[in-house]
């Protein structure tokens, strides 16, 4: 190979956004590209220090795929593999595929694929499964409940103006519970609305500072709250409306785990995110979803059984929740074609939203609820 040529394959290896590694047969790391380095939170001097063995368990079956790839000089694949050394918070999930240099028997390249977008793409589909199981459920309640309580609530408000001053207490418990029913079944009626969102290009920093105003002038008012913005994020394509609801729910998620903590804190922030990109269904095109905006708070955090149905109907830890806000923040961030997920990193709660960017026919255009 020419010097340019080996110059380009060395550059195109480093450009790879997939960490990979080069290692020999006694797995000690020869090479490893930038994203390896910052996968492992390791220098690449430190890396080629250390082998394989170092970054997972002995009983690992990283390392029985190895020798498997040795002994037979042919690439394979292994999913869920934990990979995790003492720089890492925590161990990371990721799928690994092996090969064979070819040129030299006894190296081998082994790149790896981190789960986390395949595992939020799971949480996404079951959480819409359940949110349709609840607009099925929405509808019937509309239909077979909302009228009745009408009737028990106007009930109700008769029997107070009649009642002995000992019982009066009691027929306003009633109009109240019934309101609340009511309440609780609007915003259930919300899920069975599957028309898609009206979307145009949207300044997400104006929504997140609207949102903030809310905030700090009511459930915030006096929380400590740092924003990271991005001021070159280009715009998202969404609904200035439904934008502004899903991280308000955010936010007040964020200011409800940090009231009883001393020091808590929210931080919001954005950034550009390049290579994140998921299929559309029903057709072969792959939407790049390269805006992020997190919510992180080091508050009471979740409970871990909790986690992997956090954002399912009715799954809640509020003694007084009703448990539909996240489900409709995963419904809203579905609509635009984007990913929430949640994470801990340390003592924080992140949700982390992806949505994609305006294309360049929706620059210019926006809603009039922007301007409101």
């Amino acid at each position: 190979m020419s010097t340019t040529s080996y110059e380009l394959a060395f550059t195109a290896f480093q450009a790879m956004t997939q960490p990979v590694l080069i290692c020999d047969g006694q797995r000690k790391i020869i090479i490893a590209n930038y994203a390896a380095q910052d996968f492992f939170q390791t220098s690449e001097s430190l890396l080629k220090r250390q082998r394989i063995d170092d970054h997972v368990a002995p009983s690992s079956p990283l390392l029985g795929l190895l020798a498997h790839v040795h002994e037979h000089q042919a690439a394979s694949s292994e999913h869920k593999i934990a990979i995790g050394n003492v720089n890492l918070p925590h161990e990371r999930l990721v799928d690994v595929h092996i090969a064979p240099m070819g040129s030299d028997p006894d190296l081998v390249v082994i790149t790896f694929f981190e789960r986390t977008m395949a595992d939020k793409i799971d949480k996404q589909l079951t959480s819409q499964g359940a949110a349709r199981q609840v607009s099925g459920l929405a509808a019937m309640l509309a239909h077979e409940i909302k009228n009745p309580l009408s009737g028990i609530k106007g009930a109700a408000q008769l029997l107070e103006q009649s009642a002995a001053d000992e019982d009066r207490p009691l027929a306003k418990l009633i109009q109240q519970e019934v309101e609340r029913i009511v309440k609780l079944v609007e915003r259930m009626e919300v899920f069975s609305d599957e028309r898609p969102p009206e979307l145009a290009s949207v300044n997400i920093h104006e929504v997140l500072n609207h949102v903030l105003l809310l905030a700090e002038n009511g459930f915030a008012k006096g929380a400590n709250i740092e924003k990271q913005f991005d001021p070159s994020l280009p715009p998202v394509l969404g609904n200035w409306d439904q934008l502004v609801q899903i991280y308000l729910n955010l936010v007040k998620n964020a200011a409800e785990a940090i009231r009883d903590i001393a020091g808590g804190k929210i931080k919001i922030s954005t950034a550009y995110r390049p290579g994140i990109r998921v299929g559309v269904s029903g057709t072969r095109e792959r939407l790049s979803l390269p805006l992020e905006i997190r919510v992180e708070d080091n508050g009471s955090g979740i409970d871990e059984e909790m986690l992997p149905h956090i954002f399912e109907p009715f799954v809640t830890s509020k003694q007084t929740g009703g448990g539909l806000g996240l489900s409709m923040v995963a419904k809203l961030i579905r609509g635009h074609g984007g990913i929430v997920d949640v994470d801990y990193v340390g003592d924080r709660t992140i949700f982390k939203t992806l949505l994609p960017i305006a294309r360049k026919s929706d620059i210019g255009k926006r809603q009039d609820t922007a301007n409101d």
